[in-house]
């Protein structure tokens, strides 16, 4: 039960008698305050070696570098199923290798990229994204699946620029890259804020579907991390995406799958198990452009949550139909939310990060396969390369 006090003090009151097993959620001064249901924080577990750190990411690499197309991007069309997601050609799959692309090289840059088969690696996937980045396009009126795109490539043209910064052709190029996505990020964004990746309603030039919180999450950290490089991305387009997914949050920090379903809010993928996969990327990009509600309280709260309760992600990891699982649960939530997990636990104090990356650090390296890869969503033959990505740079932020 969810409990809305009128005052600030009498939520202190109140709460210090009546909510064991509640934290009281304390917004800014002169607003109310919520008492949210608490998780039992997890048993303290010993962090795994240097050493088995060492290979397990050196497994990853080896996949990926194995993986790689030959003309250096990551992914296609191939590897089909009986049941596969709605991808119009050849617009969908552009977005998807690019996507898929942008995360294999942040992944390089942040676990391997002194590596010379990396190095080697990393200039042909370069060369491929900056060739290819800018003809992707939305593919039909109804599916906009490079908003993805848009989103990661930032984060990996990040990344690239802090290489070789004296090669003046190079960073102009990037920047040229970075300020373009930018743009594309405003030509698809939602009429009320936000990115979806399916116009089912209008298929308006401008969008006029709903945002889905998640895309909104993924968006804003790397619009984020593009202003902390130096960036200066429009201002109009992330507050209305902030915005957007204020309306989509819940009380107990819960987030709506998307604002379509904001007059369902109990619907099982609305509540805290089907939004475990959510609740990290959606309170670490509230929280980096200053929302100062989501307090290190609801940080540790929802990483107590993906760790206690993980079994309701790993239910739906590697079940072929999305939503199929428990409080409608897809496979695809699963790295994605332990990657935004990871940046969660490097929000808090020294003091409180080794619990969780012991945590998450033991939860990837249980689920690596055999060939050195990770994936939780059969999807064409994408899945192995952005599932790979996500655990490769949550394992190095638990080191």
């Amino acid at each position: 039960m969810v409990f809305h006090f009128p005052t600030m003090s009498a939520a202190v009151l109140i709460a210090t008698s009546l909510f064991a097993g509640h934290t009281v959620i304390r917004a800014e001064e002169g607003t109310a305050a919520v008492a949210v249901p608490t998780v039992k924080t997890p048993d303290l577990i010993e962090l795994p070696s240097a050493k088995t750190f060492d290979m397990a990411i050196g497994r990853g690499v080896d996949f990926l570098l194995a993986d790689q197309n030959k003309d250096g991007s990551w992914g296609s069309a191939t590897r089909t199923k009986g049941l596969n997601i709605y991808a119009p050609i050849p617009g969908a799959h552009q977005a998807f290798r690019c996507a898929a692309t942008a995360m294999s090289i942040m992944a390089f840059y942040e676990v391997g990229g002194d590596r010379k088969d990396v190095r080697e690696s990393l200039d042909r996937a370069e060369a491929y994204l900056m060739e290819h980045l800018p003809k992707v396009r939305r593919a039909t009126g109804d599916a906009m699946y490079n908003v993805w795109t848009h989103c990661y490539s930032i984060q990996a043209l990040v990344r690239m620029r802090e290489y070789q910064p004296d090669d003046e052709e190079r960073q102009q190029q990037i920047d040229k890259l970075v300020q373009q996505q930018f743009e594309r990020l405003e030509a698809y964004a939602s009429i009320d804020g936000g990115w979806g990746y399916y116009d089912f309603r209008y298929q308006t030039k401008q969008p006029s579907s709903a945002s889905i919180s998640f895309v909104n999450a993924a968006a804003l950290v790397a619009l984020y991390e593009a202003k902390e490089a130096g960036y200066d991305p429009p201002q109009p387009m992330v507050d209305k995406a902030i915005a957007a997914t204020l309306r989509q949050r819940l009380p107990d920090f819960s987030y709506l799958y998307g604002e379509y379903l904001k007059w369902m809010p109990r619907r099982g993928i609305n509540r805290p198990g089907g939004s475990l996969g959510r609740s990290q990327a959606c309170n670490l990009a509230l929280r980096m452009w200053g929302d100062k509600t989501v307090t290190d309280e609801v940080i540790t709260n929802w990483l107590n949550r993906i760790i206690v309760r993980n079994g309701w992600l790993d239910i739906g990891r590697k079940r072929p139909i999305p939503h199929e699982a428990w409080f409608q649960v897809a496979g695809y939530f699963y790295y994605f939310g332990h990657y935004y997990a990871a940046r969660c636990v490097h929000e808090l104090p020294e003091t409180q990060q080794p619990l969780y990356k012991a945590h998450l650090a033991k939860l990837m390296l249980d689920r690596q396969e055999k060939d050195g890869s990770w994936w939780d969503y059969p999807f064409y033959d994408y899945h192995q390369p952005y599932g790979t990505a996500f655990a490769l740079m949550t394992l190095t932020r638990c080191r």
